[in-house]
């Protein structure tokens, strides 16, 4: 799970980034390495939205179970 939760940090990150050029500069890198929506484009695209959509449910487990470990100090 830790490897998963890794995985999908770096992807969210590398489409943060590349988002970010998009909106600041209007370059995207996804588009300047693999072509203006090639299959390989496209499935890096995807591959950042999947790894989006896992890494917040992971995220939120998390956040879940913590909640449920700490007792009630008061």
């Amino acid at each position: 799970m830790y490897i998963l939760k890794i995985i999908t940090f770096v992807l969210v990150i590398i489409g943060a980034l590349n988002w970010g050029l998009v909106g600041a500069f209007n370059i995207d890198l996804v588009q300047l390495i693999f072509g203006e929506m090639t299959v390989l484009s496209r499935i890096v695209y995807i591959l950042v939205g999947i790894s989006a959509v896992i890494f917040a449910i992971l995220e939120y487990k998390h956040l879940i179970d913590d909640k449920s470990n700490k007792t009630d100090l008061y």
